[in-house]
């Protein structure tokens, strides 16, 4: 297997497609990919016509650390706390398909050479569907912020598109990874508390409502997503499965000389066929449904983190109220706590207002993706069905001996 790689724009897979819906001012993709043993090399290319930038096209080459980067800008800029965040895309992983190789070319008596040509050819291709749906991803993360009528306006979404040199952005070290680690663990604790010791209630039906569904839409997409991989991973055992059987039959067809031969070398055409169906039926399923769970389980977990922060904006506010009033008993420093009080008044009605049309838009969007990803998806799997299904009812007449 080559461990250098390049994706052109066609051989992409394109799921999240109704994601992404914007004016064209501002146009993102990523032309090309390189894949090396130890980083992925992209190069996002930009059309725009926004006064900003000196040209109308230019591209640059990011790796995965800067568009990391970026989304943490996003996330711990106090302006965009209002907004659902598009989520990171996953880091690029390539270690089991490797794995997975290694053993294969540490040799095995027990397969035949045929064998271990399909087997590597399995391989390879699994290796090719990861590295372009990395591609994919990174490069809806970017489409998504270019279509945001606030997020695309932002200055560290410029630099990432057009500076032309690298960013020199490190990954973290273990302190902040621990840092990280123990910052989720409090904000859990006190997401916990406000929504519940704290008596501290929701003052808005439709967040009620959100919150209630997000959290139940979230672990309903985390359980389904488990049981598609289940069935992909079914698909592919069994693709795998007519490797054997296909060679064995291919081998008996070989050293028979009678009429069975032809029957052999048949059946041996047929397994051979149907694994690269049950092949296909695999990948369809992992683009169209699995990969779609999985971006709409992280983007509902930026949906949930959104509604933290409303929660939280809102907990401020009502200490804000409670420290006006002490301050109003005790008549000292008044006019701060009023001052402090409309500050927070102010943050939670604008955090608020701009959440509820994320939320309205997040719905919208996922209605979208899932209708257009399962008629897809089950048009595929009947077209594969009726293919299967020609290709058994042929090898019968066949063997048959029917005209």
């Amino acid at each position: 297997m080559e461990e250098h790689l390049e994706a052109g724009k066609e051989s992409k897979p394109s799921s999240m497609s109704p994601d992404l819906q914007g004016d064209s001012s501002l146009q993102v993709e990523i032309s090309d990919a390189v894949s090396e043993r130890d980083k992925v090399k992209f190069t996002v290319q930009t059309k725009s016509c926004v006064p900003h930038f000196a040209r109308t096209e230019f591209s640059v080459v990011r790796h995965h650390e800067e568009f990391i980067w970026l989304h943490n800008a996003y996330v711990e800029n106090e302006e965009y706390a209002g907004l659902i965040i598009p989520p990171a895309p996953p880091r690029p992983d390539f270690e089991a398909s490797r794995e997975k190789l290694q053993k294969l070319g540490e040799g095995d008596s027990s397969i035949t050479r045929e064998e271990f040509a399909k087997m590597k050819e399995e391989l390879e291709a699994e290796y090719l569907a990861i590295f372009k749906k990395t591609v994919a991803m990174h490069e809806v993360f970017l489409q998504r912020l270019a279509a945001h009528p606030t997020l695309r306006r932002d200055h560290n979404f410029f630099v990432f598109l057009e500076y032309g040199q690298d960013l020199s952005v490190r990954g973290k070290n273990r302190k902040e990874l621990l840092g990280g680690f123990l910052r989720n663990i409090v904000k859990s604790a006190d997401e916990a508390l406000i929504t519940g010791m704290s008596g501290l209630k929701e003052v808005d039906d439709f967040f009620e409502h959100e919150r209630t569904f997000l959290l139940e839409y979230h672990t309903r997409i985390r359980d389904a997503c488990l049981r598609a991989d289940r069935v992909m991973h079914s698909h592919k055992c069994l693709a795998d499965d007519y490797i054997p059987i296909s060679t064995a039959l291919s081998s008996l067809g070989t050293q028979e000389v009678n009429q069975l031969k032809t029957s052999f070398l048949k059946l041996a055409e047929l397994f051979e066929r149907l694994r690269k169906l049950e092949g296909r039926v695999a990948s369809d399923e992992d683009l169209k449904l699995s990969d779609m769970l999985r971006y709409y389980l992280r983007d509902s977990q930026a949906a949930k983190d959104l509604l933290y922060r409303r929660l939280r904006a809102l907990a401020d506010y009502e200490n804000a109220n409670k420290a006006l009033d002490k301050a109003r008993t005790r008549n000292r420093e008044v006019r701060t706590a009023e001052s402090h009080q409309q500050l927070c008044c102010q943050r939670f009605e604008r955090l608020s207002d701009s959440a509820k049309q994320e939320l309205m838009d997040f719905r919208s969007r996922r209605v979208s993706s899932f209708r257009k990803n399962l008629i897809e998806l089950a048009e595929l799997e009947l077209k594969h069905a009726k293919a299967s299904t020609l290709l058994l009812r042929n090898t019968l007449v066949i063997l048959k001996g029917e005209p």
